[in-house]
């Protein structure tokens, strides 16, 4: 099966292509809104705030790894806080860098693979069962952010495709959730969901698949999905303490956002912004660019206009938290990564 890392190798070129699209559109919405007030808010904000906001990030981070320990301590057997830690910001490596944030959970699996001898089927299924949390928040909050955008005076059509975007979304966690309740119906739709759109993908790519390639690996995806599922599931201690430290991760995300705003001296009203944000983070779960850079800046900006928060404080504030949130982990990320690109090797050099 091709590794994460195989994949950031073997399209290199098209992700730093749409990587540079990502940031020319940020940088597009910057001379729009006017680059130099962005800067001057920039230079007034409070590092030492920034700094509490970085904090957070490495809490939730924390929070992320002790979830992902929880699990493997049901399955099999957690190598330890510390090394999951170092593996969990790797895997934060080939989120960031992979469209829709999937590249994370199959460099998880490797590297439990790899170094503490967990076989990759039950690693996969820990990286799995951790993504399984992160729906509920979600679904949570994304149903009332329906609720709320009809009452905010927004242009008809824009209520109308952002509540589908929603909408759409949360109809994909359903989908996600049916497939772990129900395998062999939902693998036996996705099957043939694949037959229908290969020929079309096929033409449009001109990428040489096979139905038999595409087979095997919805059987794989489908198969430790649901295994993954019922892990959590059926361990009712470990279904509720990841369930906590999932909504104390969501609530620090969100408090973390907030002080980005209060960084640049904003305080924008707290339930608009907790919508918006949960919105920006759905919109970087759609397959188009790594960490949807660009894309999340311009729906924030947007909809932070209908609440009276000027565009220049939320993209100075969106800036700080892609620095945080975005490129520190993956700078950190990449680091983690060289050091188990060399460990690799010199495994190998000396099974050799």
């Amino acid at each position: 099966m091709q590794t994460t890392s195989d994949l950031i190798r073997e399209h290199k070129w098209k992700i730093i292509f749409t990587l540079i699209i990502g940031g020319f559109i940020i940088f597009a919405i910057s001379i729009a809104v006017g680059l130099q007030d962005i800067l001057n808010v920039l230079k007034r904000s409070d590092p030492e705030i920034i700094i509490v906001a970085l904090l957070l990030e490495i809490i939730i981070i924390g929070m992320w790894t002790k979830r992902w320990s929880l699990i493997l301590d049901v399955i099999d057997k957690s190598p330890g806080f510390s090394t999951l830690f170092v593996m969990m910001f790797t895997s934060l490596f080939g989120n960031n860098l992979t469209p829709g944030a999937a590249g994370g959970e199959p460099m998880r699996a490797y590297l439990l693979s790899k170094f503490e001898g967990i076989s990759f089927d039950l690693a996969f299924v820990s990286a799995s069962a951790d993504r399984v949390f992160e729906f509920f928040p979600f679904v949570l909050v994304s149903g009332f952010a329906v609720y709320m955008i009809s009452t905010w005076h927004l242009p008809f059509l824009d209520t109308i495709l952002i509540s589908l975007l929603i909408i759409i979304i949360m109809g994909f966690f359903g989908i996600l959730i049916y497939v772990g309740v129900k395998r062999d119906i939902a693998e036996r739709l996705l099957l043939s969901l694949a037959r229908s759109l290969l020929p079309v993908f096929v033409r449009i790519t001109k990428k040489e698949i096979t139905l038999h390639y595409v087979t095997k690996q919805i059987s794989f995806y489908v198969g430790r999905f649901s295994t993954g599922f019922a892990t959590v599931l059926q361990d009712k201690q470990m279904f509720t303490l990841g369930l906590s430290i999932s909504f104390m991760m969501w609530g620090t995300d969100m408090f973390r956002m907030y002080l980005c705003f209060v960084a640049v001296g904003s305080f924008p009203p707290l339930v608009p912004m907790i919508i918006i944000y949960t919105i920006g983070i759905l919109i970087t779960i759609l397959p188009t660019i790594p960490g949807a850079l660009g894309l999340r800046e311009a729906t924030m900006v947007g909809l932070f206009l209908v609440v009276g928060v000027p565009a220049d404080i939320v993209l100075a504030a969106s800036l700080i938290d892609r620095l945080i949130s975005y490129l520190m982990p993956t700078i950190v990320g990449a680091i983690t990564t060289v050091y188990y690109g060399k460990l690799l090797n010199k495994m190998e050099a000396n099974s050799s």
